[in-house]
């Protein structure tokens, strides 16, 4: 496809095809022109409307400024707000040229239109007074035909009327006092129809030190006279009022200039009309306008946008879907002949710099380009980012001014010039070299990522943003991708990473790294490292033991809480089939081949599934930069100080961020537990979760934390909560003891009770109920019906051995009367304790208990009802099929017995082997090695 070149179609000025033009030209100045000493461009009004884009913000206050001049309505206070190079001394301008009517509005483009809208046939000569912020001196008087005048409002006096003028406000001038309102509603009056133009005032006014007075006035009287001027304004009908304001806090400088702007901007609000001038589309006709003189052949114009419009539609998912709208087309034509991604990249990428002002820094740094492609004889049909000269120093340096140092080595190593890496490829590769791919690409990325910073979460532009700023009708775009990848492999500055690319001032290793980290393998480098950092995580805590991928053998099946951190093969996850469960109820039920009984001594941690496989990436990464580092120290990688140095920092970063990818992904608090109502049966085993916060600086302390405030683990439990246990689940039917340490272990034991964190809770649960007659009572064994060590609700020392029970509360109680009545009798017959008749709880004639009534009586007037308290049972098993039987033995009827509290299981297994031919010396070796280490406690052959 042969599309005509933008040098033969769009025609630069003068001053940019010969490269004369000088940095101030670009600079507008108010004052100059105002004195009559600017450049012909700004100081003649055909010229600056010729080169001048109307936008339709422009419009609008120039509308304005007609009707308020012609006494037809219009604002009397236009406040002129952008950010650094916005335009707001360019729009005054506009405004001074059509109100001093040097030139009629004939001989100004764009102004007829304007006036007819107005309603205006032919716009008055206005007074003009032009009050510079930069130029104006807080303490140094300006001296006009001899008259010292010293503030604002003195210079606003005499530019409009002169001595005649100034006289109204001498004495103000002379004192540095605001003059009022009257006295600047007479002075515009008598001058009207007037225009004032105050530039820059932020950077006057914040001049004034608080409390300190200069020949311009103070501080305070800087700003009455501001908001006199408003309300004087708008007591005079053809007199309007501009001014420029920065638009952020960063522009108006020091302290006091943000406390001027706010104060400024609060006495402006009150009356103005806020007007922000050019919009980002508005500006490539501004730029345009500037740079071009016309459009020869608006045709062929027209024939390449709409070339490249359809190219972007063909191959749509190459390219950023803007680009599949219609309006991309329109976008073309307007910033033609240059590419829309070009105005993109500088508004929105380098206009972020502190120091590049969006018009004015645009515009320099296009005139530059467009000066060395058309002496270069460029022959593309845009101007597109790929096109950039940075061979060429003079544009290399205007772009690199606004960067931090270090990037002249990049630019000249890795992005374009004879010695570039990217030079070399493509004269090597015809094919890339043909279409220049490899600088072009390096070009665009250069313009789409210098700007960025280091600590931005997300760096660099994406693929198919390149892609738009390289590749021309005609084109493969596949060539430019090719070209990508050899610049990933081969330049010493380019970063990459999902699918986004950037340059930065630091060196390249990031290839090296990438390569070392495909040596390590899950199970052999990956799993080991995550379980070192994981063990550096924790602090001591509430946990007896914490075990991190351990095997369920290992496990110890004892009464200490432990914590059970789970490999990242079994990670946890809210939806789907979670591994964490399944691994953590294998380990819960067994410990290796035998069965687990303390299962509420187990809590796990678990990792989050969706992390996982960042967490690993990040572990590679981190043992690929560690190996970097070794290699370094050992001499065997040969970089320079300054690599040897970002390989360090590499390495800290990636240890920093895997540690904060092991708090991020070990997330998961997992327990299991029962639920249980009395005479109801159990649940099946259910796993409760809760996330811990990453953020937490101790993770011990946080999983503490998650496991109190969720009640997975009790530290302090009241005596209500275990008198509710013991009721629910050990004083059961006619038993109304239960032994203190039997109740322990079993919430040990058992899911359903509660989990506590080691015997000491239970202990000083025990000694808080001593105290009271309501949760229980205590005592250190039983004689028939007689308790030995009997307490009930008083301060006691409680020993807990195998003998301390627990009594219900209304038992106690009653035994505590019985005691209390044969004391009694005791000491109203003393004969008895002479015939050996002793006190209950101290060897007295055995009592029975009355189970309907909560008393004790002495004697033997009632039997006993006879409780069976063992269990006997033996059962022959088939050889061949023992093991299911065994299996089919262990759930029917061992676990009625262990699933009940307080109940001690003994299995015996008796096997019985016979042989009429004898058992050969190796049977007999094996089976008793084997005997051995199942622990038989007989294993005999016999003859």
């Amino acid at each position: 496809m042969s599309l005509k070149p933008w040098r033969e179609i769009a025609v630069p000025h003068e001053d940019v095809l010969k490269g004369t033009f000088q940095q101030a030209e670009f600079a507008a100045d108010l004052s100059r022109v105002h004195e009559g000493s600017a450049t012909v461009e700004y100081q003649n009004p055909t010229l600056f409307f010729q080169r001048t884009f109307i936008t339709e913000g422009m419009r609008l206050l120039l509308d304005s400024v007609v009707k308020r001049l012609s006494g037809k309505g219009g604002d009397p206070v236009i406040q002129l707000q952008t950010a650094f190079g916005g335009g707001k001394t360019h729009t005054m301008l506009a405004v001074y040229h059509i109100a001093n009517g040097e030139s009629p509005a004939s001989n100004l483009p764009g102004i007829p239109a304007i006036l007819d809208a107005a309603g205006v046939t032919e716009l008055p000569r206005a007074r003009i007074a032009v009050l510079d912020g930069i130029k104006s001196s807080p303490n140094q008087p300006v001296i006009r035909n001899g008259q010292p005048i010293r503030t604002l409002w003195g210079d606003l006096a005499w530019q409009l009327g002169s001595a005649e003028g100034y006289s109204l406000v001498a004495d103000a001038d002379a004192s540095g006092t605001s003059p009022g309102k009257a006295v600047l509603e007479t002075l515009l009056s008598r001058y009207a129809p007037c225009v004032i133009l105050i530039d820059e005032l932020v950077a006057y006014v914040r001049q004034f030190e608080e409390g300190k007075t200069l020949t311009g006035g103070s501080f305070d009287s800087n700003l009455s006279f501001v908001q006199a001027l408003t309300e004087a304004l708008k007591a005079v009908p053809t007199a309007v009022l501009l001014a420029s304001l920065p638009e952020s806090d960063k522009e108006a400088g020091s302290q006091r200039g943000v406390k001027a702007l706010a104060s400024l901007s609060h006495y402006f609000g009150r009356i103005q009309s806020l007007w922000k001038p050019v919009g980002t589309d508005e500006a490539f006709e501004i730029v345009r306008r500037r740079l071009f003189t016309s459009i020869n052949d608006k045709l062929a114009a027209e024939s390449v946008c709409r070339a490249f419009a359809d190219y972007y539609t063909a191959n749509s998912e190459d390219f950023p879907r803007e680009t599949q709208e219609s309006r991309y087309f329109e976008r073309l034509m307007h910033a033609y002949p240059i590419h829309p991604e070009v105005f993109n990249r500088l508004y929105e990428d380098w206009s972020s710099l502190d120091n590049f002002q969006r018009t004015r820094g645009v515009l320099k740094l296009m005139a530059k380009v467009i000066h060395r492609l058309w002496k270069d004889n460029d022959k593309d049909p845009l101007i597109m980012p790929g096109s950039f000269p940075l061979q060429d120093a003079d544009t290399r340096n205007e772009m690199i001014y606004y960067l931090p140092q270090g990037w002249d080595p990049v630019v000249e190593r890795d992005v374009d010039g004879e010695r570039a890496e990217t030079t070399e490829i493509e004269n090597r590769d015809t094919r890339l070299g043909s279409v220049q791919a490899c600088r072009r690409s390096a070009r665009a990325i250069f313009l789409g990522s210098a700007p960025s910073t280091a600590n931005q979460m997300v760096r660099g532009i994406e693929l198919e943003r390149i892609a738009l700023g390289v590749a021309q009708p005609g084109q493969q775009v596949g060539i430019y991708k090719d070209a990508l990848r050899r610049l990933g492999d081969r330049l010493h500055y380019l970063n990459s990473g999902n699918n986004r690319f950037w340059f930065d001032t630091r060196p390249n290793l990031r290839r090296e790294m990438e390569d070392r980290k495909r040596r390590f393998q899950d199970k052999e480098d990956v799993f080991p490292a995550i379980r070192d950092r994981v063990q550096k995580t924790f602090a001591s805590g509430v946990f007896g033991g914490i075990h991190i991928f351990t095997a369920s053998s290992d496990v110890p099946d004892d009464w200490q809480l432990r914590l059970v951190v789970l490999p990242p093969d079994s990670a946890f996850s809210r939806s789907g089939q979670s591994l964490a469960i399944d691994r953590a109820a294998e380990i819960l039920k067994t410990r290796g081949d035998q069965p687990r009984f303390k299962q509420n001594r187990l809590i796990f941690l678990a990792a989050d599934y969706d992390s996982v496989s960042r967490l690993k990436d990040q572990v590679r990464s981190t043992l690929a930069w560690q190996s970097i580092v070794s290699d370094i120290k050992e001499m065997k990688l040969n970089l320079d100080q300054f690599q040897s140095r970002q390989a360090s920092k590499s390495l800290d970063d990636a240890n920093e961020a895997l540690r904060r990818m092991i708090r991020e992904t070990y997330k998961w608090m997992v327990a299991p537990m029962q639920e249980a109502r009395p005479g109801k049966g159990l649940s099946d085993i259910q796993w409760e979760h809760f996330p811990v916060n990453s953020g937490a600086q101790n993770l011990s302390q946080e999983i503490e934390r998650v496991l109190k405030e969720n009640e997975l683990l009790i530290t302090q439990w009241a005596p209500i909560h275990l008198a509710t246990v013991l009721k629910n689940w050990f004083w059961k039917d006619e038993v109304k003891e239960a032994n203190a340490i039997n109740v322990w272990q079993q919430s040990c034991q058992q899911l359903y009770l509660p989990r506590l964190k080691d015997d000491t809770v239970f202990q000083a649960t025990l000694a808080a109920g001593a105290v009271s007659r309501d949760f229980f009572g205590f005592a250190y064994g039983k004689e028939g019906d007689n308790y030995l060590g009997f307490s009930y609700g008083k301060n006691t020392s409680l020993i807990m051995d195998s003998s301390l029970q627990l009594i219900e509360p209304i038992t106690a109680a009653a035994y505590l009367e019985v005691e209390r009545a044969t004391e009694e009798a005791a000491r109203a017959n003393p004969s008895d304790a002479a015939t050996g008749t002793t006190e209950p709880g101290r060897g007295e004639t055995p009592r029975a208990f009355d189970s309907a009534k909560p008393t004790y009586r002495p004697g033997g007037d009632a039997a006993p009802q006879v409780v069976k308290k063992q269990f006997y049972g033996s059962i022959e098993l088939d050889a061949i099929q023992a093991k299911k039987q065994f299996a089919d033995l262990v759930d029917e009827v061992v676990l009625q017995f262990t699933s009940r509290p307080g109940v001690k299981v003994k299995i015996a297994i008796e096997i019985q082997a016979d042989a009429t031919i004898g058992f050969d010396d190796s049977l007999q070796r094996a089976v008793k090695e084997n005997c051995n280490v199942l622990r038989f406690k007989s294993a005999e052959f016999e003859e």
